[in-house]
């Protein structure tokens, strides 16, 4: 019965054959569209785990990034504000008029007043009261340079006070001749706080408004 059905002459063996090559061939072609597929997914897989990795990597240049530019807005805001702030800066000498003179000695504290002035950045040495005062709070530096003739009887003794207080002196004594000393000083000082150098009872000072022998000078170093 089978055999007569294939050879029955409604059948055409040539065209199902054809059919069979046909549909083998569409097999043959979805296997390979698989396979390229599984490659693709591979590749694409293989892609999403370098961007992945990259992305981690940008990740850690980004927080790297963030953190040096908030260091650099720092330093900027630094130096914002050292321009901001004031300068301050001053040096005179005691006597402004030529050939040497000596000043004292008096029976008190004498405050003196160094007239010649060669620098006063920010006004704050008044050279009509020979004292200083901070503009603002923060670490100040000062220098004191005394001279004098040598006597048996005088020392040169000038002592920097802040507001009435002791902070640092000069002192020298011989007989005879020139003698010197200089002293300095950093301070942290208020708004308003006042430095003077005051020279002692019974002492003496010397200067010449050519040579300069005796100054008095300070800056600020920083705001705080």
């Amino acid at each position: 019965a089978l055999t007569d059905e294939v050879l029955s002459p409604n059948i055409n063996l040539l065209e199902v054959l054809e059919n069979i090559t046909t549909m083998e061939k569409r097999m043959e072609s979805m296997e390979n569209e698989m396979e390229r597929l599984k490659t693709e997914n591979k590749d694409y897989k293989i892609k999403l785990n370098c961007l992945s990795l990259l992305d981690k990597e940008q990740a850690k240049e980004l927080t790297s990034l963030n953190k040096t530019t908030v260091i650099l807005f720092i330093k900027m805001d630094e130096l914002m504000k050292q321009n901001q702030a004031p300068k301050v800066a001053f040096s005179a000498s005691l006597l402004s008029s030529f050939g040497p003179q000596s000043v004292g000695p008096f029976h008190n504290l004498h405050t003196l007043i160094y007239e010649y002035v060669f620098l006063n950045i920010g006004d704050s040495y008044d050279p009509n009261t020979g004292i200083f005062t901070a503009p603002v709070r923060g670490a100040y530096a000062f220098r004191v340079f005394s001279k004098a003739f040598g006597s048996p009887e005088r020392d040169v003794t000038a002592g920097l006070f802040k507001n009435d207080q002791h902070i640092i002196s000069t002192h020298g004594h011989q007989a005879s001749g020139f003698i010197s000393s200089s002293n300095g000083v950093s301070l942290l000082l208020e708004e308003g706080d006042q430095m003077k150098v005051n020279l002692y009872p019974g002492q003496w000072i010397f200067d010449d408004g050519e040579h300069h022998h005796s100054t008095f000078s300070g800056h600020l170093l920083f705001p705080m």
